[in-house]
Parts: C-alpha cells; sequence; structure tokens
C-alpha cells in the first residue's frame, strides 16, 4: 500500500506540475500574441511579454528560451488549426458536405482567432522567416493528401474536375480575408465591426459559389 501510495503521489506531482506548465505556455502566448500583433516581431520584448502573462522573466526563458520560440509557437498553433479544418475533406464523405464543412471551418477559425490569422499573414508578407522548411513542407504534404481525396472524387464522377492547386488558394484567400484584411470587409459589407452573422453570410455566399463551380448543389445549413 505505501509503494501504491507513493506512485500515486507522483502521479499527482506530474498532473500538477503539467497543468501548471500548459497554464503558464497559455499565458505566455496570449501575451505574446497580443505584442507581436501590435509592435510586429522586432518591436516585442521579452520583458513585456513576461510583464503582460504575469509571471517572472526567468519564468518566460524557462520554457521558452528565446523570442524565436515562442513566435514559431505562435506559428505552429495556426498551422495545427489548418490541418484540423482539412480533416472535413474525407474520402467516404459527400464532396460537397465536406467541402462546404471545410469552408466553415476555416472561416470559424478566422472569426474566433484573428490575431493569429493576421499574425500569420504579417509573417508571410515579412518573407517568412520563421516559417521553416519543416513548416512549409508540413503544409504542402497535407495540402497534397486533401488534393488525393478531390482527385478520387472526380475519377469516382462525383464533382466536375478542377484546378486542385488553385482551388485551395482561393479558399484559403478568401476563408482568411475576413480575418487579415477585416476593415476592407467591413467597408464592403458597410458595418463597423464583423458578427457572427456576417461570417454566416460568407460562409453561405462562398460555399454557393465554390459547390456550383465544382458542379455541386450547394448545402443547405440546418438552423
Amino acid at each position: 500500500m505505501a509503494i501504491a501510495t507513493k506512485k500515486s503521489g507522483r502521479k499527482a506531482g506530474q498532473d500538477s506540475e503539467e497543468r501548471i506548465r500548459a497554464r503558464n505556455e497559455a499565458a505566455i502566448l496570449e501575451a505574446a500574441l497580443d505584442l507581436f500583433s501590435r509592435k510586429g516581431f522586432d518591436g516585442a520584448r521579452m520583458a513585456e511579454v513576461a510583464e503582460q502573462s504575469g509571471l517572472p522573466k526567468a519564468n518566460v526563458y524557462y520554457y521558452f528560451p528565446a523570442k524565436e520560440d515562442i513566435y514559431r509557437a505562435l506559428i505552429d498553433r495556426l498551422i495545427a488549426s489548418w490541418d484540423t479544418a482539412l480533416e472535413e475533406l474525407q474520402p467516404e464523405r459527400d464532396p460537397a458536405e465536406a467541402i462546404a464543412a471545410y469552408i466553415r471551418a476555416k472561416l470559424d477559425y478566422s472569426r474566433g482567432f484573428a490575431a493569429q490569422s493576421k499574425l500569420f499573414a504579417n509573417e508571410i508578407l515579412s518573407g517568412a522567416k520563421f516559417l521553416d522548411r519543416a513548416g512549409r513542407r508540413h503544409v504542402q504534404e497535407a495540402t497534397r493528401a486533401k488534393a488525393r481525396v478531390i482527385e478520387g472524387w472526380i475519377a469516382d464522377g462525383r464533382m466536375v474536375p478542377i484546378d486542385i492547386p488553385h482551388f485551395f488558394i482561393m479558399l484559403w484567400s478568401t476563408t482568411q480575408f475576413y480575418a487579415d484584411f477585416d476593415v476592407l470587409a467591413c467597408d464592403a459589407l458597410e458595418t463597423a465591426k464583423l458578427t457572427k452573422k456576417d461570417y454566416d453570410a460568407a460562409a453561405e455566399a462562398i460555399c454557393a459559389l465554390v459547390l456550383r463551380g465544382c458542379g455541386l448543389s450547394p448545402v443547405i445549413q440546418s438552423t
């Protein structure tokens, strides 16, 4: 019983440490995201990240030895969100439903994580300095895998032939525009701020245009 108690104590201690680490890393990344979005990578300082996260600077360096590590972690999280959206494109699904779900997933992320999307856009405009080869290769491989799904739908006669690389480029640009260029989107829609209703309308419009271009009937979103 004594051995079991010791093991249970160690397990509880490890769980507690993991929770503390996760909480602190989340606080650091949230603070850094705000600072990078407002000041850019060069303008933000680790001391500011520590102050805004509410953690001692030594703790920030413990979890992220350099400012570059924090920045890359933010980029990696955005890429992971793209992976999640791409999972909607499964070969066994109805193509119209899968493509519509992918579009909505990308728009949902743009609405909920606009700062992350803008950060990535600024990274690309700055020459993709922190998007390393491994990250770019991952995006390419993930996109190729889903391109094969679409190729399968086309081969089976489930949708008309399309230019798949441009299909993905078009969807990336349209779904991220509402976050990356929200000011222009607001001007076009004649509103002061984009709301969930605006994003829902965007999803309906994009889905209708894209699906018709793929020879598919638009999916009616259930309420």
